[in-house]
């Protein structure tokens, strides 16, 4: 969304970036305290599943910080089809090892892509775009093949209660951080309104917790009326916030009718 907009230069977009990261991480740790929860294991087999988690995160992150480049020349090739094939064995590999050990796969292949720096992240990006594309539809798909549309109108409430709280809560995390990284107005609104959309993980969150039956199915239709809503909300708000803002400023600027009008000298 960002880079679609032509913001991927701006001074905001570090911030978003670093908030993304950081919520993947988080999310690295949480999963796997979930799972743990929902399959009844013991205080003992939680904090052993919460111990693999931290641990395989911080190896990634080391590897990344240390060995990045090393990771970068394992993946690399002149040749681009070879240099796809690399990328996408690589990400299944470090899936499925990720998934063993009881963290998210699509951490897993996350991390991966932090590992990744440089001239080769750059190919990586151009090379892997389509299929990016082509797998997020597919993901839409296969979410829409098991969405019963007769279950969301009785949970939609709900979902837009969750979605302007969340929002709003979004938008104030981006805005603060950004104000923190001494950005102007315009691009602390922008930032906050590029944190809005979401999703992938809270159909994973939901999907965990009705299939354990610790919780209702109602919570799967309320997962995806939210979902939808912030699918729409999140890039109409990115598209619109800084003309909104503008506009704002401008109108807040002009002259009450008490006021001079400045000379032609002035």
């Amino acid at each position: 969304m960002i880079t679609d907009l032509g913001r991927i230069g701006n001074r905001e977009t570090p911030v978003v970036l670093a908030i993304l990261v950081f919520e993947d991480l988080t999310m690295a740790i949480y999963l796997p305290i979930l799972t743990a929860i929902l399959a009844g294991v013991g205080f003992l087999g939680g904090l052993q599943t919460v111990g693999i988690a931290l641990a395989v995160v911080t190896l990634v992150l080391v590897v990344a910080l240390k060995h990045g480049h090393r990771v970068s020349q394992a993946v690399h090739s002149e040749n681009s089809e070879v240099f796809l094939l690399n990328l996408l064995g690589a990400a299944l590999l470090v899936a499925g090892i990720a998934s063993a050990l009881q963290v998210s796969a699509a951490v897993g292949a996350f991390m991966l892509g932090i590992a990744i720096s440089g001239a080769t992240a750059h190919n990586a990006t151009r090379i892997l775009e389509p299929l990016r594309d082509l797998f997020a539809a597919i993901f839409f798909v296969a979410f829409g093949l098991n969405t019963d549309p007769s279950s969301i109108p009785p949970v939609l409430g709900w979902a837009l209660l969750l979605a302007l709280a969340t929002a709003v809560t979004k938008v104030l995390t981006g805005f603060w951080a950004a104000k923190r990284a001494g950005i102007a107005v315009p691009g602390r609104f922008r930032a906050g309104a590029a944190l809005i959309a979401r999703g992938e993980f809270s159909i994973v969150i939901a999907g965990l917790a009705v299939a354990s039956g610790v919780v209702p199915r109602e919570l799967a239709a309320l997962a995806t009326a939210y979902v939808l809503l912030m699918a729409i909300i999140g890039p109409l708000a990115a598209r619109f916030v800084e003309p909104t803002v503008k506009a704002f400023r401008k109108s807040s600027r002009k002259p009450k009718a008490s006021e001079p009008i400045a000379s032609f000298e002035a």
